[in-house]
């Protein structure tokens, strides 16, 4: 979703900025080819009262625009309008995530789209199935959600060694089950 949100929300400030964006500018935020001037020229009233601050990002997202083949330009349009269609509270979350997005170290940024690729190219069904995982997850009580993220966190620090003997054990108990007795694969969880 953020890589789909980061072009959308360009292309929301491009254009909210820029049909506010008119024509006197000083300094930063000047225009400095004339297909930029046309475009201030065309949006006078509105460039006007922008801040340099403004007109510079009204600028820098023109430039992107203008760098942007016709797919891309496309794909940002079909964005932007799908944005635009979202009710105001989901509008506010988008741009919110959007913000705590900027706000990630590049490094944290680069995890999340490695993170984002792996799972894009996971069979559909997988995907599915670990989607409905994280829903289940998320309508666990806090508590239990704790719980789970902490023994998440000690099998993460375990070496391969321990890992394996706790998939054996695992294993070893779900061998022992008695028939009216429900297994009890998810005790590691628990401990």
């Amino acid at each position: 979703m953020m890589r789909r949100l980061a072009p959308m929300l360009m292309l929301v400030v491009a254009l909210c900025i820029s049909s506010a964006a008119r024509a006197q500018f000083a300094g930063l935020g000047e225009p400095t080819t004339e297909a930029e001037r046309a475009f201030v020229q065309q949006h006078a009233d509105q460039w006007s009262q922008l801040t340099p601050e403004q007109r510079q990002t009204v600028l820098q997202n023109y430039r992107r625009w203008q760098s942007m083949s016709a797919d891309e330009r496309g794909a940002a349009q079909r964005n932007f309008n799908e944005f635009r269609r979202l009710p105001p509270q989901e509008r506010q979350r988008a741009l919110d995530a959007l913000r705590q997005w900027r706000s990630l170290p590049e490094a944290q940024r680069q995890q999340l789209r490695q993170a984002y690729g792996r799972f894009r190219s996971l069979p559909p069904a997988r995907r599915d199935q670990l989607v409905q995982r994280y829903q289940r997850f998320q309508q666990l009580p806090p508590q239990q959600r704790q719980r789970m993220l902490n023994n998440f966190h000690r099998w993460q620090q375990m070496t391969p060694e321990q890992r394996g003997e706790v998939r054996r054990q695992m294993n070893q108990m779900e061998g022992n089950h008695t028939p009216n007795r429900p297994r009890r694969r998810r005790r590691f969880w628990n401990w």
